[in-house]
């Protein structure tokens, strides 16, 4: 078969209506995500009960007061992630603060 059967020869990608469209819509998430603000959870308390808390680490630190039956019990929407500090800032002063 000769390249005129087949068609013009394949030259490559080039890119179309979509492609720009779907590259500026990429472009314009990244954007808005990198520039939407400040965490919206509520930081950890920089007090002496939250630091010791922080310094452990645990989920067990953290739920012997906000567990359903501790002082200051979790809202009952709130996730059920084991990582606290993934969501809310550690205090200030607890060991590996950021």
């Amino acid at each position: 078969m000769s390249a005129s059967e087949n068609g013009p020869e394949n030259r490559g990608w080039k890119p179309g209506k979509r492609d720009a469209f779907f590259l500026a819509f990429v472009a314009a998430v990244v954007i808005f995500l990198t520039m939407s603000g400040e965490r919206t959870t509520k930081p950890t308390p920089n007090d002496a009960t939250h630091q010791q808390a922080a310094a452990l680490k645990t989920i067990a630190a953290c739920m012997a007061c906000h567990s359903a039956d501790g002082i200051h019990p979790q809202p009952k929407r709130h996730t059920k992630t084991q990582q606290c500090f993934q969501c809310h800032i550690e205090p200030e002063m607890s060991v590996g603060a950021k």
